[in-house]
């Protein structure tokens, strides 16, 4: 599997202002950037224009032969001040640590990080990734619940930066 640079690019004014943790010291880093390669190794076999279920199939036999462990579209309880409420099925859970939602969108909306960050703080989990598949270049996102706190990195004292495109991707 290839390499996957963790970009440090900078955002573009206008951009979405949601946090991720930056760097290659964030929590689960490996496991996210082995996630990310995946994916890309899917993309870059099938191309875009697929619906989504079409790469939920081969991410998952891309995971297994890279021995990560998953759940794949794995039902989990949505709950409001400690009344369950219902429930919603997570694309992927995966080594029990990142909650990975795929899109098949040209581009990815403001309203598909809403439902990541959202997905995050109602499954209480602290690392996400945001997967689209429907651009030309994979697109993702690395998402961080805002509920946890991280040591900060020596390069960003405040520990948060705006989320930013994928390297080759505007």
């Amino acid at each position: 599997m290839k390499k996957i640079p963790i970009s440090s690019q900078k955002p573009n004014p206008g951009q979405s202002q949601h946090l991720i943790h930056p760097g290659p010291d964030f929590t689960h880093a490996e496991l996210t950037h082995n996630i990310i390669g995946s994916a890309m190794e899917v993309h870059n076999t099938l191309g875009n224009g697929f619906q989504e279920v079409i790469y939920q199939r081969p991410l998952a036999i891309e995971l297994n032969e890279q021995n990560i462990p998953f759940m794949r579209e794995a039902e989990m309880p949505i709950f409001y001040k400690g009344v369950k409420i219902g429930s919603r099925r997570v694309d992927f859970f995966v080594a029990e640590k990142v909650l990975v939602e795929l899109k098949a969108v040209s581009v990815l909306d403001d309203v598909h990080l809403a439902q990541g960050l959202n997905y995050l703080e109602a499954f209480n989990f602290e690392i996400g990734l945001l997967i689209n598949f429907g651009a030309r270049s994979l697109q993702f996102k690395r998402l961080l619940n805002k509920k946890y706190s991280h040591s900060p990195s020596a390069n960003n004292p405040d520990n948060t930066i705006p989320v930013i495109p994928n390297p080759g991707n505007p």
